[in-house]
């Protein structure tokens, strides 16, 4: 079997050649850590700790994606508000004025390259009219931007690929919430809901819309839909509320991308999520990730309660693998012979990878996981 092959059997309860080895990845301060700690400057994690762990490893092949974009078009234009007292204030490309410390720059607020604390100071919609004027008319699922020029090229690589193709969209709850800020968006739930159902009606038929042109040419093997909806011991909203305003977009996607023949459609979400996974069971999402222990789940009593109708990424506690020695061998022997066993899981650390987890600590890690494993 190919990567892609193993992939796809190892979380569909197949019978893969090889699960994949994805015991984590770490974010740049991790790396900066690591760097002390007796990873070479300038070295490639990856391939030194396949290395130490002593499992084989290639460069991999000249990878595609299909570039479909369903972001706003156009951004907002990011600009310096203001620098005061060490910290950047900045309206950020989705149109929220944000702020940070000015140890980092803009890429730190455009993508999650490291666990960079931020305040939001307020976002673009406060109220329909703002949805109206500044938010509706840049998600066009016609316009022509979202599909690269080359779209045509890429489909047709991608059809030979012996990889797994793996695409994220952002969820109802993720884009509203972007959209509103999170306050924002549950006073609207509770004060204005009709105003939600038009904000997530448009979000679902906007996805769908750009979802039936990709399908067309390119089949994804893996669909993440980010949704980080839950506290440590609660989800943010209800499930009343959930049903309510998100899984109607949710079932429609799955339908659509079930239909089209894409095997793997999970949902990420953060936090305690034994009040949501009934939900996303019956949207018909099939996986889950990332499973944090510290947040309260139990991915060993989740699989006993959910069976083959949930496979999962991760579920590995981050804070056992922080404490090394004894502590994380009893938490990786607790996760991963009974999940291996049954199938429907690749095991990982339960997020990205902190910088408080040592090198050692994660080779030593990762040795483990390869012994029960292959």
């Amino acid at each position: 079997m190919n990567e892609r092959e193993n992939f796809i059997q190892s979380l569909s309860f197949g019978k893969p050649e090889r699960i994949p080895f994805e015991p984590g990845w770490p974010r740049e301060s991790t790396l900066r850590a690591w760097q002390g700690q007796g990873l070479a400057e300038g070295a490639d994690w990856n391939v030194e700790l396949m290395q130490a762990v002593g499992l084989p490893y290639s460069p991999p092949t000249p990878r595609f994606d299909p570039g479909v974009d369903f972001r706003l078009i156009p951004q907002f234009e990011e600009k310096v508000l203001e620098h005061r007292d060490g910290h950047w204030i900045i309206q950020d490309w989705m149109g929220a004025v944000t702020e940070i410390s000015d140890r980092y720059d803009y890429t730190y607020i455009r993508s999650a390259k490291d666990f960079v604390t931020r305040k939001w100071h307020r976002f673009p919609v406060q109220s329909p009219q703002d949805w109206d004027e500044h938010i509706r008319w840049r998600y066009d699922p016609a316009d022509p931007a979202r599909f690269p020029p080359d779209y045509a090229g890429r489909s047709e690589a991608l059809q030979a690929r012996d990889y797994p193709l793996r695409l994220s969209v952002n969820g109802p709850f993720w884009q509203m919430r972007e959209w509103c800020g999170f306050e924002g968006l549950c006073t609207f739930m509770a004060e204005q809901p009709c105003f939600v159902d038009e904000m997530a009606g448009f979000w679902k038929n906007f996805v769908s819309q750009v979802f039936k042109r990709m399908l067309e040419e390119v089949t994804p093997d893996f669909v993440m839909v980010n949704e980080d909806m839950a506290y440590k011991e609660h989800s943010m909203i209800s499930p009343r509320m959930a049903r309510r305003f998100l899984l109607p977009a949710w079932a429609e996607w799955i339908g659509l991308l079930k239909e089209a023949g894409v095997p793997l459609v999970f949902v990420d979400s953060d936090g305690f999520v034994g009040e949501l996974m009934d939900l996303w069971v019956e949207a018909g999402f099939n996986g889950n990730f990332p499973q944090e222990v510290a947040a309260g789940n139990d991915i060993v009593a989740n699989r006993q309660r959910y069976g083959r109708r949930m496979a999962f990424l991760g579920g590995i506690d981050k804070r056992a693998l922080a404490a090394g020695g004894e502590i994380m061998h009893r938490e990786v022997l607790r996760v991963v012979p009974p999940l291996l066993e049954e199938g429907g899981f690749i095991p990982g650390c339960d997020h990205g990878v902190p910088s408080d987890i040592a090198w050692p600590d994660f080779v030593a890690y990762s040795r483990l996981l390869a012994e029960l494993m292959y």
